[in-house]
Order: C-alpha cells, then sequence, then structure tokens
C-alpha cells in the first residue's frame, strides 16, 4: 500500500484537504457510508427529505451533520448518491444548480420493484443510471463506482473471505482519482480498485445488479460482492 501515490503523504494531504461531503439519503447505506468517512476524518452532511432521516441518523456520530438535501449538495466538494436508483434521476436533476463543479459518486442501482421488496428489471436497459445523470449534469462529474456489493462492504472490504472488487467509471481522470483516494478511506485497497474506463462502463457494473435477487433469496442479506476473480 506505501508504493501507492494514493498512499504517499503528499497525495494523503492533497486529497484530506477536500474534506467536505454531502450524503444524499439518509437510509443503511448513507447512514454506513457516513459513519465510516466521518471517522476518517472527513466532514461530512447527510441530506434527508423526512424529519424521521434525521431521527434514524443522528446517533451515528456527533460531528456528523444533518440537512435537507439541496443544502448537503450545496455546501459539499464531493456528493454521494444515495438514494433509490429508480427516482435518483428525477431528484438530482433538480439539484443540477447545486451539484455544478462537484464531483458526484453514484452507489445506486436504478431497478424496478419486483413485488418483494428485492431488484426487478433495469430502469434503464442498454444505459445506465450513471449515464442518464452526468447526461442530465453536465457540469458535474459523475463517477459510478460501489454498486456491485451489499451496502456492508462498502465499508469493510475486509469482512469478505475473498478480497472483493470496486469498479470504477467516470469521464473526468481528476474525479477518479479522488474518489480513489476516498475508497481508500473506506478500507478499499488499490489493487482492488478496478477502473472500467468512462462513464459508458457504468452499464455493465449496473446491469451486475440482475444477479443480486437471487443470492438475496437462496443465502439472505449476508456480505458479498460481485468481483473480478484473477
Amino acid at each position: 500500500m506505501t508504493g501507492s501515490p494514493f498512499f504517499s503523504p503528499r497525495y494523503r494531504k492533497e486529497h484530506h484537504h477536500m474534506t467536505s461531503i454531502g450524503i444524499l439519503g439518509a437510509g443503511r447505506v448513507g447512514a454506513n457510508l457516513a459513519g465510516k468517512l466521518s471517522a476518517a476524518g472527513h466532514h461530512v452532511t447527510v441530506g434527508g427529505r423526512r424529519s424521521e432521516d434525521t431521527a434514524r441518523t443522528a446517533g451515528l456520530a456527533p460531528r456528523i451533520a444533518f440537512a435537507d438535501q439541496r443544502t448537503a449538495a450545496r455546501t459539499a466538494d464531493v456528493v454521494i448518491n444515495a438514494t433509490p436508483g429508480d427516482s435518483s434521476l428525477e431528484r438530482l436533476t433538480d439539484l443540477r444548480a447545486d451539484l455544478v463543479g462537484k464531483i458526484l459518486i453514484d452507489v445506486s442501482n436504478a431497478t424496478r420493484d419486483d413485488g418483494d421488496g428485492l431488484p426487478g428489471e433495469l430502469c434503464y436497459p442498454g444505459s445506465s443510471l450513471a449515464e442518464k445523470l452526468q447526461a442530465a449534469l453536465p457540469d458535474t462529474h459523475v463517477v459510478k463506482t460501489l454498486n456491485t456489493m451489499l451496502f456492508t462492504v462498502m465499508t469493510a472490504p475486509e469482512a469478505l473471505a475473498t478480497p472483493p472488487t470496486a469498479y470504477l467509471s467516470g469521464d473526468d481522470e481528476h474525479a477518479k482519482r479522488t474518489v480513489t483516494g476516498l475508497l481508500g478511506d473506506l478500507g478499499w485497497r488499490p489493487e482492488r480498485i478496478e477502473d472500467l474506463g468512462d462513464i459508458t462502463t457504468a452499464r455493465a457494473t449496473e446491469a451486475m445488479i440482475l444477479v443480486v435477487p437471487h443470492i438475496l433469496r437462496r443465502h439472505g442479506f449476508k456480505p458479498f460482492a460481485v468481483s473480478l476473480a484473477r
């Protein structure tokens, strides 16, 4: 790890200069990410839509702030989309002005409800939520990652017996380097982060969600990731 530029003293100093992170979504995914990123020293604001969202996440950490989603997006340098994927496009398009110049990390999957609460068909077959977000937010740098695993693995990749993979998709190289540094703060080793290329490659990782309901029905909500074996 020490040989990687992402873990050099110079990089760590530059990376931690950008410490303002807004998380849109106060559910299990958002709360999980907020706790780990706050513990890593970042200033985190969780943006919820309802008063019960704030109540649910209020015990996370004393230095995590809570606000509405527009404020969380407007006041952050990096914004994480942890809202339900089937409504993310509409929600974030409404925040277009607040996301100008920001890095938007999209960890959601856009699927239709199959009736039992598990992911169903893709909302954007032949495309992806990440591509739709980038098209709707041309002045925002969208990076897709962490959408191929149970939410607990996002912040604890070491918990799996087989090292998991975190995939990256995005058009802006600087944005992807910044996200790679944040993944390091979440516990991801550089060799387990796979940069697939531009934002169109997100349709591949988003399609991986199609295997997930079958895994969950068979094994329950046990930690897993759809990973690359070498």
